[in-house]
């Protein structure tokens, strides 16, 4: 062992002298294996609608302004409207990385990953004050380092990986504060750095830590050092809440406190809802292979409730899961800040089945059950190579999906092998097959899959941003707004109805529109006006007398430049 418990419960680390070295290995180790997995082939696909849309144009409205300009403090979109959704701070380092490397997905998408990254070898810090063996440590960080839903969503320009860093830090504060304090003053700070990313969450994510602290440690809820550290990090946050009231009034409190916080406890805000079991599922679809040792893990847990990391991940997981099945606005990304609590419950399962010799014979023990694993794993083994085989012989041929299904398979059936001869080092050989699968996952153009449900957004907005007049409204009849094709075209394009388009035709004095082709059939051939082509859409505008444009440029997908010619 090399850990004793102090006279008030709290684990002291005991580390001999000649092994100080391997903890900072395995952190600078895990730092980097996780800033590989998180940044390569970061900016080669389009920024995707909502999130990444949005993030984009609040950020480079703040790089147009002078830093000690406003708009850092009341963020704005295009077209200078108030932005109320969520507070600035990954906004902010948005903006200052454009301002280091330009305005590019890669730099759009850089400080969310690089905190995500950081959050990797903060959740092994946390797993060496909780568990009594470092090997527990370094399985929880390197299942949390390969789930699907932390890499996938932490190399999004979102805010939620920033969260992910943030929780894990408090929630390392805390159990520092056990030993030492002071340790208490990081807690408040990563707290208030959660509510300037993403406003009321952070009083949830706060209570987990109190409620933790309620359950192991009480005697530090009278800490000075931990209220001390809250009303740092309040400071900030109370500070920017009240410019924006004082600002805007009524209207902020109304859209951000309101419409964008609290109606998403209780109403389903832009129709995003779902059952009870809603992210129950999420976790059973996205959580493969580790979702399959949350059962005994969680067990386990259980019946060692009296231990530190027992009671950190029954409250953690439990409080935060219940709170968001019970809320009305259900989205898929909202779960991932119950990810890091499951991979310590995996890794503290894990670490039961790695012991294969006993402390006195030297002898390996038969691995518990290792039909029933052998059964899970070969099940899905099995479904990998069905996915494999389907999208070798699919039209068009896809060879990087193939590759990544071919992966998983090979990781699952070794998996299965090694458990059939009770040798555990299956747990390694799943945890080095899982990395590379999802290496090639991020190394293919697949891994941002929502671009498949619309049309190709660059295209459209190189012809919206080149022919229409600077902050010029575009009405558009696609059926939902689009914050990437705002972004990318740095114009406001509207959806509207077929009724409304016709009204705006005849209403106002040049309307432009991107349109589907088939509406050039609708408009009177005599007053529209062609100005461009970008595949089944069109970008028209309605012919006044002061108004000429003989020539238009239509852009094919399969063709590498401009080509002039004249649709009408």
């Amino acid at each position: 062992m090399n850990r004793e418990i102090s006279t008030d419960g709290a684990y002291v680390r005991r580390t001999p002298p000649d092994q100080d070295w391997i903890d900072p290995v395995w952190t600078v180790g895990l730092l980097l294996g996780a800033v590989i997995l998180l940044t390569v082939n970061l900016g080669s696909l389009p920024l995707r609608d909502w999130d990444e849309g949005i993030v984009a144009q609040v950020a480079r409205e703040m790089v147009r302004s002078p830093f000690d300009s406003l708009t850092w403090l009341y963020p704005k979109e295009i077209g200078g409207n108030p932005y109320f959704n969520k507070p600035p701070l990954i906004h902010w380092l948005v903006a200052l990385a454009y301002r280091a490397g330009g305005i590019s997905e890669w730099t759009s998408r850089l400080p969310g990953a690089l905190l995500t990254a950081l959050s990797v070898p903060v959740v092994y810090g946390i797993g060496r004050e909780v568990f009594f063996q470092r090997s527990a440590a370094v399985f929880a960080a390197l299942v949390y380092l390969t789930t699907l839903p932390v890499i996938r969503n932490g190399r999004l320009a979102m805010l939620d990986g920033a969260v992910l860093c943030f929780l894990v830090v408090m929630v390392w504060c805390v159990l520092r504060s056990r030993r030492d304090l002071r340790w208490g003053l990081g807690v408040g700070i990563s707290f208030g750095l959660i509510c300037l990313t993403k406003g009321i969450l952070g009083f949830l994510l706060g209570a987990i830590a109190l409620g933790f602290l309620a359950w192991d440690t009480p005697r530090l809820l009278a800490s000075g050092y931990l209220w001390g550290g809250f009303l740092l990090g309040c400071v900030p946050v109370a500070s920017w809440y009240g410019a924006q009231i004082q600002h805007y009034g009524q209207t902020f409190i109304d859209a951000h406190l309101l419409n964008q916080s609290l109606k998403r406890i209780s109403d389903k805000v832009s129709n995003n809802q779902g059952p009870t079991w809603f992210y129950g599922l999420e976790i059973l679809k996205n959580g493969v292979p580790w979702v399959l040792f949350l059962p005994s893990g969680f067990r386990y847990a259980w019946e060692n409730r009296n231990l530190g990391w027992a009671k950190l991940v029954l409250i953690w997981s439990g409080l935060y899961f219940g709170v968001i099945s019970v809320m009305q606005t259900k989205l898929p990304w909202y779960v991932l800040p119950i990810y890091p609590a499951l991979a310590l419950v995996v890794g503290a399962q894990l670490n039961r089945m790695w012991i294969p010799l006993t402390a006195a014979l030297r002898q390996y023990r038969r691995i518990a059950h290792a039909g029933v694993w052998a059964t899970w794993f070969g099940v899905l083994a099995i479904a990998a190579w069905g996915l494999c085989a389907f999208y070798t012989f699919s039209s068009p041929f896809q060879s990087d999906v193939q590759l990544i299904f071919a992966t998983l398979a090979l990781t699952l059936t070794v998996t299965t092998i090694l458990i059939l001869r009770h040798d555990t080092q299956f747990i390694a050989c799943l945890i080095w097959g899982m990395y590379l699968t999802l290496l090639t996952f991020v190394m293919s153009n697949n891994w941002v899959w929502e671009l498949e449900e619309a049309y190709p957004v660059k295209p459209v907005a190189a012809i919206v941003n080149q022919f229409t007049p600077r902050k010029q409204i575009i009405y558009t009849s696609y059926p939902y707004n689009r914050p990437s094709l705002n972004f990318y075209s740095d114009r406001r394009v509207f959806p509207i109805s077929e009724t409304e388009i016709k009204e705006r035709w005849r209403e106002d004095v040049q309307p432009y529109f991107l349109l589907e082709s088939t509406w050039l059939e609708k408009l009177p051939p005599r007053e529209r006006q062609v100005l461009a082509a970008q595949g089944k859409w069109i970008l028209v505008v309605r012919r006044t007398s002061r108004f000429f444009a003989p020539k238009i440029i239509a852009l094919h997908p399969q063709k590498s430049d401009f080509e002039k010619f004249d649709l009408d």
